[in-house]
């Protein structure tokens, strides 16, 4: 269930990822089941790619019977939908041709199509390298964590989508059959979420309040913006900062710094809205249950919790991992956390986290993972943190969780 690393885990760079696909490889005996990619973030599927050091071709070698993905990934979806294609379960002959194109004409169209977004990386790393140069490191880093773990994906989304081809894939929403009963005798499955568009409007509502509703304004501009280095207005030459007389020098600056803003401006909604494409599996085993959010947030929980039955479901969890690394909104505090009637009475969590890692700025309220809500993990339940584990290269074990 989801594999990948940010690139500021230098511990897993090299031939890093490769070495956890070959663990993975060699536990399962050189054939999976199923896999589950909740959504497409970097973080969460920079494991299946196949460049760089290639693990994506190793986990592909097992054969998964069942891959499992959020509906916004169905290749054949057309651009506008507002749900799966009716023929979604079917096999998708055409993904070694196509898979670039398809990979970027679907999903999230309701805030806008990720073919605007293919031409972003380049400006985003442009304007990284220029804010360094500049001195603004912490907006530059800040831009960099987003670009890279929203956009740069392209070879893992490929590799999924052809690991589900001849009928593996199953593109999930709230309510589907998960696949996953085929390989998991006597296990049920619900899947919470992500809505379909058809289900709940709150994803878009809250794509198009908030920092949301710049999304194409932002975008026209920073790609005007692009090529800085041509005049932006007709018979005009340019000029750099440093040619600039001193009492100009500020305006090129703030300029810049204004580009920077608005660039980030548009990675954050879209960092946003990912999460809330993000699979919510619940499984019952025996009398226990498990709960594995992705990185949900409170719009793709909201509508899974108003939904007749799931909220009394949820309160007997046994094993809670936790949402999105620990973040602010991704573990509601009313609608789901104080719902758990486990807590202080044998409830397990799990966090995959690392501080100063998954964005947000330490000691504020963005942090991640959120100092209040780890408190409260710690406090209420019996709390793992990868934070705890050792990281450096080849240190890969087995931890056991006894639920």
């Amino acid at each position: 269930m989801d594999f990948g690393s940010f690139p500021k885990a230098s511990w897993l760079k090299g031939d890093g990822m490769k070495k956890v696909a070959e663990k993975i490889k060699a536990e399962c005996g050189g054939k999976l089941d199923a896999v589950v990619a909740t959504h497409r973030h970097a973080d969460h599927i920079s494991g299946f790619t196949t460049d760089e050091d290639d693990p994506g071709s190793v986990i592909a070698s097992c054969k998964p019977d069942v891959v499992v993905q959020p509906w916004t990934e169905d290749p054949d979806a057309k651009r506008n939908a507002r749900k799966p294609t009716a023929s979604f379960m079917s096999a998708f002959t055409n993904a070694d041709t196509n898979a670039r194109d398809k990979a970027f004409a679907r999903g999230l169209s309701f805030v806008d199509s990720l073919d605007g977004m293919r031409g972003l990386l380049p400006i985003i790393e442009d304007e990284v390298t220029a804010l360094r140069s500049a001195g603004s490191l912490e907006m530059a880093d800040e831009l960099s964590f987003f670009g890279e773990n929203g956009l740069k994906n392209l070879a893992a989304v490929e590799n999924l989508m052809q690991m589900g081809a001849n009928g593996a894939a199953h593109y999930v929403f709230h309510g589907a059959a998960s696949g996953l009963e085929a390989v998991l005798p006597d296990v049920k499955v619900s899947v919470l979420g992500p809505p379909t568009l058809e289900q709940s409007d709150k994803i878009l509502k809250y794509a198009s309040s908030s920092k949301d509703q710049y999304w194409l304004t932002l975008t026209r501009t920073a790609l005007r913006l692009a090529d800085y280095k041509k005049p932006l207005f007709d018979r005009t030459d340019t000029v750099s900062h440093d040619d600039a007389p001193a009492y100009a020098r500020w305006i090129i600056s703030r300029l810049r710094s204004l580009r920077g803003r608005q660039l980030l401006e548009i990675v954050r909604s879209m960092d946003g809205v990912l999460n809330n494409t993000s699979v919510v599996l619940l499984f019952e085993v025996g009398n226990r249950k498990l709960l594995f959010p992705g990185d949900a947030q409170l719009e793709n929980w909201t509508f899974a919790l108003e939904q007749t039955g799931v909220s009394a479901s949820l309160q007997d969890v046994d094993f809670y991992k936790v949402g999105h690394h620990g973040s602010l909104n991704a573990t509601p505090k009313k609608m789901l956390w104080e719902k758990f009637s486990r807590r202080n009475h044998g409830l397990k969590t799990a966090v995959s986290t690392l501080k100063g890692v998954h964005g947000g700025k330490t000691g504020k309220p963005t942090e991640v993972p959120r100092e209040t809500l780890v408190s409260a993990l710690k406090s209420q339940s019996t709390f793992l943190t990868t934070e705890d584990l050792e990281q450096k290269p080849g240190a890969f074990g087995t931890v056991t969780i006894n639920v």
